[in-house]
């Protein structure tokens, strides 16, 4: 029988002889460097290449780079939009770095889920402050809490399937989920952006593979009450729908205590929690979250990490070690300077509480205001840092509507994030003074 190699006929004629010269090249066998290789016939017209992943094509661009332009072309802008805090990490994170590059592994590879020392040590973060049993769960480091929350979205759910999120929701969860191929179902939450729990069982469907909680929230500000976590998770238990819950701000409350759904009793089999280091620690660059899964989840997680990260950087790790040996405390110190900070905001706005409003604003870095303006939310964005050089996030990017409408032709207002975090003091001040100004000119 004629044997056939691999890729037919045109193998055959062209491929054999490439598939030599290369084979003797690899194998260190001498190769004649004059033979001439395979030629390749040019096409009489211009190719035309196939256009864009019609997947990636449908997620919603990211906003922040939009500001990032918006403000290049208006120099002295003040930017109240990007949540992070003014901070750094702690000193113990820092004097951790030379230390681990002195080790002979330091530039090696290492496990999929994070160093056991850093796991360790996340564990019993996680027992101690968040109360949660870990005896059937994972801890998994994660390059930030967006490729967490991407692990999550992977390990659970197919292309086709629903993810209910709340409206207003955090921008990169919802092209999370559209990046794989789900279909997010936009679930509103009340006037003061609290869930409506009954809302959401009602979006349940048999495509429904997840639900999406975020306390305190990002970009409301708003904490969730336990009893309204409890409910949502407890409905996620008798649907049969896993429950992603992300606290990320966890220690970012004022006034108000921070709950942890998978610490009620049985709901580690289907909670997924999401966190990071990058507001109380102000990691944001250094690019360290973690999440806790149910042990049935790990082999999935481990697939996809592995594919998109190989291993969280080790020179982060080491140094998200060193911070979590400084503790809370480090963090409590910077959140009450920061909750200050946000009262003089919350009290800036006062001032303007006949055309605006930030309800709900307990926790987190954000006020999410409801502006009474004819003007959409991206033009007010962008006018306000043409016209009055303080940037903010339009609230379209949060799922919200551009100008929301009441019946009887009133209207809802339009939407603003104010981020309050990431700078001085004196700088938030300002920057209120011009927010303030502009909204009563524009409004």
């Amino acid at each position: 029988m004629k044997q056939v190699r691999p890729g037919g006929a045109w193998f055959g004629r062209v491929g054999a002889g490439w598939h030599r010269l290369v084979g003797l090249a690899w194998f260190g066998n001498p190769v004649n460097q004059h033979q001439p290789g395979p030629t390749w016939p040019h096409p009489a017209e211009p190719v035309e290449f196939a256009e864009v992943s019609k997947r990636i094509a449908a997620v919603q661009a990211p906003i922040i780079p939009i500001l990032g332009e918006w403000i290049r072309h208006s120099p002295g802008t003040i930017s109240l939009g990007q949540g992070m805090v003014a901070y750094g990490p702690p000193p113990e994170a820092l004097a951790a770095v030379p230390r681990f590059l002195a080790e002979p592994g330091a530039h090696r590879y290492g496990p999929v889920e994070g160093l056991p020392s850093l796991v360790e040590a996340l564990a019993h973060k996680l027992t101690t402050e968040n109360h949660l049993d870990l005896s059937r769960s994972r801890v998994v480091v994660s390059a930030g809490g967006n490729l967490a929350f991407m692990n999550a979205v992977l390990a659970v759910a197919d292309p086709g399937d629903e993810v209910i999120l709340q409206a207003p929701y955090y921008f990169n969860h919802e092209m999370a989920v559209v990046m794989a191929g789900c279909r997010p179902v936009v679930v509103p939450t009340d006037a003061r952006y609290q869930l409506q729990v009954d809302a959401i069982a009602a979006a349940i469907t048999p495509r429904t593979r997840a639900v999406v909680t975020i306390s305190p929230n990002n970009p409301s500000g708003a904490v969730y009450p336990e009893a309204d976590l409890r409910a949502v998770n407890a409905l996620c238990g008798a649907r049969g729908v896993w429950h992603i819950h992300d606290e990320v701000y966890e220690y970012f409350t004022y006034g108000l205590p921070h709950f942890s759904p998978a610490s009620i009793p049985g709901a580690d089999a289907y909670t997924i929690s999401l966190f990071s280091l990058s507001k109380a620690y102000g990691f944001a660059s250094w690019r360290i979250g973690y999440m806790t899964i149910p042990e049935s989840l790990w082999m999935a997680v481990n697939k996809i990490q592995d594919t998109l990260l190989i291993c969280p950087p080790h020179v982060s790790q080491a140094a998200a070690l060193g911070a979590l040996g400084a503790g809370r405390a480090y963090c409590d110190g910077h959140i009450s300077a920061l909750a200050s900070v946000r009262r003089h905001v919350l009290a800036r706005l006062e001032a303007i509480g006949d055309i605006a409003e930030a309800p709900s604003a307990d926790g987190a870095l954000y006020c999410l205001l409801r502006v009474q303006t004819p003007l959409d939310s991206m033009t007010l964005a962008q006018r306000l840092i043409r016209e009055h050089k303080v940037a903010t996030v339009p609230g379209t990017a949060f799922g919200l509507p551009a100008r929301r409408s009441l019946g009887g032709g009133g209207t809802d207002g339009t939407y603003l994030r104010v981020s309050y975090g990431a700078l001085a003091a004196e700088t938030v001040d300002e920057g209120m003074e011009r927010l303030v100004r502009g909204i009563r000119a524009l409004a």
